[in-house]
């Protein structure tokens, strides 16, 4: 009975949080412009690319530690069933972990590289300040 409500069920919940979520949108729009403020499009988020590459690198370690828990079950340990997931949460946590460890790595150094980049820019508009003068 339970199967069978289940696919049913799916579509029309994802249908009704749809439905809600736009309803809920217009009232707050709506709503701005009773008040007199002027209900823009809410901006597009620049590219990020350290926040890309931070999930990048947690998605990479997490299927790492899942194909490594694979092999290390079905052909090295050839554990039951029964303890296989210990091993494959363990290590989705742990190569996770380095991706996150790597993206602290790369943003540090991207962060300092655009200080000295920045400190340059600085200088040399100073320096052209004087010549100037």
């Amino acid at each position: 009975m339970n199967a069978l409500l289940i696919p049913l069920l799916v579509p029309i919940a994802l249908c009704a949080m749809i439905f809600g979520l736009r309803y809920l949108t217009s009232k707050e729009r709506m709503a701005m412009i009773e008040r007199g403020i002027s209900p823009t499009e809410p901006r597009r988020r620049s590219s990020r690319p350290l926040q890309t590459l931070k999930w990048g690198l947690i998605f990479c370690g997490a299927g790492l530690g899942l194909l490594l828990a694979f092999c290390l079950t079905n052909y090295v340990l050839m554990t039951p069933d029964e303890k296989a997931p210990a091993i494959y949460f363990a290590l989705i946590a742990i190569f996770g972990g380095l991706g996150l460890v790597i993206s602290y790595v790369f943003e540090k150094r991207y962060e300092e590289k655009e200080k000295t980049n920045q400190q340059h820019r600085d200088f040399s508009l100073a320096k052209e300040e004087n010549l100037h003068s």
